[in-house]
């Protein structure tokens, strides 16, 4: 379980997260929804320790992210954020390496070599492994990306709009493979998405943000109504049945 409780940040005294106190269940996908700037990203980089906390405390699988050791927490939970950027020049196989670094300290055994080949199959990159990140596309990078923090082999996995660059094809493939991911790997997943209907037909729990607070919290078929989504997006939101469950309209 991932709980907050308490949690607040302060920017420049304008921008304010929290207080936020809520409760993730482990196993399956977590959803973070809400417009732009509610603070949907920067709830996840605390909770992965990546952007401090003032207020509140905030634990994964019973530890305390602000006091449990780095090496420690690496082995817990694994992020990855928007902004990705390698200056040097990487294969995929090399990127997806850095994934073990908490276990092998860049010293990889065999046992580490077979789980960054699994990670790799896992997202379908076998073909382009041997490939440097800047002869890949845009999708073929943000897929190499999840395969890094898949190799980590958290139990816990945050995902910051993982479908950025993705088109719509292979927008589908990343959240069959996390669905996958959270089924046969036993993964807890919270991933920040944009598009409702993705978190509305592959989550489990979708967390709707605005304002900087947590506004609702529940299963697809309490979130995915008219009304909750008119009141969290800010905006005229009909909610349709479609072939494979409820749709939303806004357009």
């Amino acid at each position: 379980m991932i709980s907050l409780t308490g949690v607040r940040k302060q920017y420049g005294g304008e921008v304010e997260i929290g207080p936020v106190d809520i409760e993730i269940p482990g196993g399956g996908i977590t959803a973070l929804v809400g417009p732009n700037g509610a603070g949907k990203s920067t709830l996840l980089t605390m909770i992965g320790r990546l952007l401090g906390i003032d207020d509140g405390t905030i634990k994964v699988a019973g530890y305390d992210v602000a006091s449990t050791a780095s090496k420690d927490l690496a082995r817990i939970v694994s992020i990855l954020r928007q902004e990705n950027h390698f200056i040097t020049r990487l294969t995929v196989r090399q990127l997806v390496s850095f994934g073990r670094f908490p276990y092998s300290k860049g010293r990889l055994t065999s046992a580490d070599e077979e789980i960054i080949t699994r990670a790799i199959d896992f997202l379908d990159l076998g073909a382009l492994e041997g490939r440097y990140l800047d002869q890949l596309s845009g999708g073929q990078r943000q897929r190499a990306y999840v395969a890094m923090v898949l190799s980590q082999e958290t139990d816990y996995v945050l995902l910051d709009e993982p479908l950025n660059n993705l088109d719509m094809r292979h927008s589908v493939q990343m959240m069959q493979q996390l669905r996958r991911a959270a089924e046969e790997l036993g993964r807890t997943i919270v991933i920040v998405l944009h598009d409702i209907n993705f978190a509305g037909h592959y989550a489990d729990r979708i967390c709707a943000v605005k304002d900087g607070r947590v506004v609702e919290f529940g299963g697809p078929d309490e979130i995915m109504t008219d009304d909750v989504l008119t009141r969290v997006f800010d905006t005229p939101v009909q909610v349709v049945p479609g072939p494979n469950g409820p749709l939303a309209v806004y357009y």
